[in-house]
């Protein structure tokens, strides 16, 4: 699983945002033209390397959240129990999620320079919307992996909504795993759970 996290990891930092600009970039140029600046980033820096947190914290929250949708990820993931939340509950949902994903990526950021992405053809018709960007994730010893990339167009850029690792949809894989959660225990038992889980390594809750 370890690996997967980090082969997850390795893409995402293909959809970050450059710069405020002017002119939305489109998906695929965007996840290219920055994915050799976080690789950069991550080579030449050596607490990065070493597994600083708060600079790896920071780079994840400067270069890589901006460019995602955690209210639409987090929607999908829940399901059909996101209309049982109240909108307080949904809010906390999606703090809780996004702190998920956040520790997650974190974890493996600083082993993202062995990996090589290389990004498949695309192309993007008039008026397009929501897109895959397609990517194919390697490393030295080991046989590359797909990793596809669900973006919509919002008001402010191309975010991402859903990440597919080997053709296996995160927010899917997290569904399952809510869904169980809100069986046993109803929003307020998922709420807990992802709480729990968020919480610092060595932490009481």
């Amino acid at each position: 699983m370890t690996g997967l996290k980090q082969l997850m990891m390795t893409g995402l930092i293909a959809v970050y945002s450059l710069a405020a600009a002017a002119d939305i970039v489109p998906p695929d140029l965007l996840a290219k033209n920055t994915t050799n600046e976080v690789l950069r980033i991550v080579k030449q820096d050596k607490d990065i390397k070493g597994g600083n947190n708060k600079k790896i914290l920071d780079l994840v929250e400067e270069k890589i959240l901006p460019n995602f949708d955690f209210r639409q990820m987090t929607q999908l993931a829940v399901g059909k129990n996101w209309n049982k939340a109240t909108l307080a509950q949904q809010d906390e949902l999606v703090n809780e999620f996004r702190t998920m994903l956040v520790r997650t990526y974190s974890a493996s950021l600083s082993s993202v320079s062995d990996y090589k992405i290389d990004f498949k053809p695309f192309r993007l018709a008039p008026g397009e919307t929501d897109v895959m960007v397609n990517t194919e994730v390697s490393k030295p010893g080991a046989p590359p992996i797909p990793i596809n990339y669900r973006m919509e167009k919002k008001d402010d850029g191309w975010k991402v909504y859903d990440v597919l690792v080997d053709n296996v949809s995160m927010v899917t894989v997290y569904r399952n795993s809510f869904n169980s959660e809100v069986r046993k225990g109803g929003i307020d038992g998922l709420l807990a759970t992802l709480s729990r889980r968020n919480q610092p390594s060595g932490a009481k809750k």
